[in-house]
Order: C-alpha cells, then sequence, then structure tokens
C-alpha cells in the first residue's frame, strides 16, 4: 500500500484487522472445546469427515494454556502428505491460534511479499480462517469413531 508523504510514496507492510482476527480466534476456541478429547497429556481423538481421518492430540497442559496438534489423514493419494497443525488454546482470553503448521518454523503476524518461502502477506490469518472451517466441519459433519470393548475387559 503506498501512501503519499511529502510528496514521496512510503511503502507501508501488511495491517491485519486487529479486532477480526479476534474474533475468529475466540470462535476456534469455542468450536475447539466441542472437540478436544480429555484435556490430559497424550490424549487423542479421531475423527472422520468423508474419507479423510483427523485426530486432535493434547501436546501440553498449563495453568492458562493448551497446546493441541490436529493431524489430517487421507486415503486420496500417497503422493500427498499429511497436513498437521499446532494450535494453543489460551483458556484466559479465551482464544485458540495457530502457531505451527506443516512442522515449519512458528507462524509471523505478517509476511512481507514476496518472500523466498512464498508465504502469504496474511498468511497467520488465513491459517487460522483454515482452522476454523475445519473445527466447524468437525462441529457440523464429523463423526467420532467409537472403540466398544464388547468383552468388558475381558478375553
Amino acid at each position: 500500500m503506498h501512501k503519499e508523504h511529502n510528496g514521496n510514496a512510503v511503502n507501508r507492510g501488511y495491517v491485519q484487522s486487529l479486532p477480526k482476527y479476534i474474533t475468529l480466534c475466540e470462535r476456534n476456541y469455542l468450536r475447539a472445546l466441542k472437540v478436544l478429547p480429555e484435556e490430559k497429556v497424550g490424549a487423542r481423538r479421531q475423527i472422520k469427515i468423508g474419507s479423510m481421518d483427523f485426530f486432535i492430540s493434547i501436546d501440553n497442559v498449563e495453568k492458562y494454556t493448551t497446546d493441541i496438534k490436529i493431524t489430517q489423514q487421507h486415503s486420496l493419494s500417497s503422493h500427498l502428505g499429511q497436513f498437521e497443525l499446532a494450535v494453543r488454546l489460551y483458556h484466559d482470553a479465551k482464544v485458540a491460534e495457530v502457531y505451527q503448521h506443516n512442522y515449519h518454523q512458528r507462524v509471523k503476524p505478517s509476511y512481507r511479499y514476496p518472500n523466498p518461502s512464498m508465504h502469504h502477506k496474511d498468511e497467520k490469518y488465513q491459517l487460522n480462517a483454515f482452522l476454523g472451517d475445519w473445527l466447524l466441519a468437525c462441529v457440523e459433519s464429523g463423526r467420532v469413531p467409537l472403540d466398544w470393548d464388547v468383552n468388558n475387559g475381558l478375553v
């Protein structure tokens, strides 16, 4: 974005709408609570949507935060790798935010464009919007496979 300043063009970077972003993260927090497994480290839940399997696992639990990992596995092609999001839930602020994806470094609030890694200027917002869409699909259409022990632990 260019703005005139004393007759010279000044280049300003991408500026994210904070209220819009906070609202997105608040919605993601509420949706995430609906699909979380038991809140203890190592707990895991599988959610099926169509031919895809999603796994939510609890990586870390602290007093004010919970770190979860969301992994997507599919049977579409062996050439497509699995997708992964690392998400932190902030219980005091009641927001959920993607902080890492596909084993990459932490997601920055914004990126200069163009950049060597081809990140979008608003990549952080887009990842959190994707998380929102995914959580909504899980809540509305997801199925949790039941793991019944028909023998009640007896062999």
